[in-house]
């Protein structure tokens, strides 16, 4: 009997253990293979950290969150032991494919295993940035737009009475689609996103404008990768950079509220929606 591989890399998302099960449920039930889930992405392989996974295992699972598989940022072409670890597993587990399902950082590995080492990889488009090609949406990014449409909802209410500006920080690292799509379906006053540089003199000019029509409170959804003309660097967590290399936003929500309330007056509040 064949055996397939599966395994989840990068951050979770609602839809991680649908995927799952619904590989799981379709290789065993359609086509009768054998299904080993590989723990905590791509360490899982790199390591020998796998389990078999059977309908009964995957029974119940799609109401909740998270994976059952674990999941890590790990890079196997950081170092080549880690690299050949993972090549002499793959024919140990005996796989005749690979289900990569994870965004931009996991796919771009199993992209470059296929290509570099011809390994039979298939990859499941799951972020909530939304930022891969090929696809239209990715799974896990209409639940972040759900949570950011009623993040600005509720905040709404509050901005309008105490006449405050909400500044509401979200996800998306160099991608604006969750800042655009939840920006735009919660009636958002200003979006901000990191394809387009803003002006924060702009910025304070057209919430003075709003303010001057009578309209005393305002929402601006910022992502977290957006960035002034004013700024020569993006906003960050800290100096430390992942093993894909990728720096940790975050922060840039307050950095635009004390600029907006120190150069218009208005009180200003910051929500970051985050992990």
């Amino acid at each position: 009997m064949e055996r397939i591989g599966v395994l989840t890399g990068g951050g979770d998302c609602p839809g991680l253990n649908s995927a799952i099960r619904a590989v799981v449920r379709t290789a065993i039930g359609r086509y009768n293979y054998k299904v080993l889930g590989i723990k905590r992405g791509w360490a899982g392989i790199i390591d020998g950290i796998a389990e078999p996974l059977t309908t009964y295992s995957v029974s119940g699972i799609l109401h909740k969150g998270g994976t059952i598989l674990g999941s890590s940022r790990t890079n196997p072409f950081k170092n080549e032991m880690d690299l050949q670890k993972l090549l002499d597993n793959f024919k140990k587990y005996e796989l005749k494919a690979l289900i990569a399902i994870g965004g931009e950082d996991t796919l771009g590995v199993a992209n470059k295993l296929y290509k570099e080492h011809n390994l039979p990889i298939i990859g499941v488009p799951k972020t909530i940035d939304n930022d891969l090609s090929g696809t239209d949406y990715t799974f896990g990014f209409d639940t972040a737009i759900s949570i950011v449409c009623e993040a600005i909802d509720r905040l709404h209410s509050t901005a309008e009475s105490h006449n405050r500006v909400m500044v509401v920080e979200v996800m998306g690292r160099h991608a604006g689609w969750i800042a655009t799509y939840a920006g735009l379906a919660g009636g958002a006053d200003l979006i901000l996103i990191p394809e387009e540089d803003y002006d924060i003199d702009e910025v304070c000019e057209l919430l003075k404008k709003r303010h001057n029509r009578g309209k005393l409170f305002s929402i601006v959804v910022i992502s977290e990768g957006a960035k002034a003309k004013q700024q020569d660097k993006l906003i960050t967590k800290d100096d430390e950079i992942d093993q894909f290399g990728h720096i940790k936003l975050g922060g840039v929500g307050q950095m635009l509220a004390d600029a907006i309330e120190e150069r218009t007056g208005f009180e200003t509040r910051v929500t970051i929606l985050g992990h």
